[in-house]
């Protein structure tokens, strides 16, 4: 797959092993301030730990499970750097 370098795609749609950096959260107001609480923040370094919907992550040293669905989806730019 060929991504362009300044394209953020879902979360979910991320291999095994693949790093990627957090660039938006898009939903609900109350989900996305859950997110930024569990550590889902702009330039924030994700590593996808399983893929799919739900998938699990790894962020910083804790793994996370996300289902993106119409309420909630997380953007990382798989190409980009920690800087906005």
């Amino acid at each position: 797959m060929i991504r362009r370098a300044d394209t953020a795609i879902p979360l979910n749609h991320l291999t095994v092993g693949e790093f990627a950096y957090v660039r938006r959260i898009v939903g609900q107001p109350d989900h996305v301030h859950r997110l930024e609480e569990l550590g889902f923040r702009d330039g924030t370094r994700v590593e996808m730990f399983r893929s799919g919907s739900p998938c699990i992550v790894r962020l910083g040293g804790n793994k996370v499970c996300i289902r993106a669905d119409h309420l909630i989806n997380v953007l990382v730019d798989p190409h980009g750097s920690s800087a906005p």
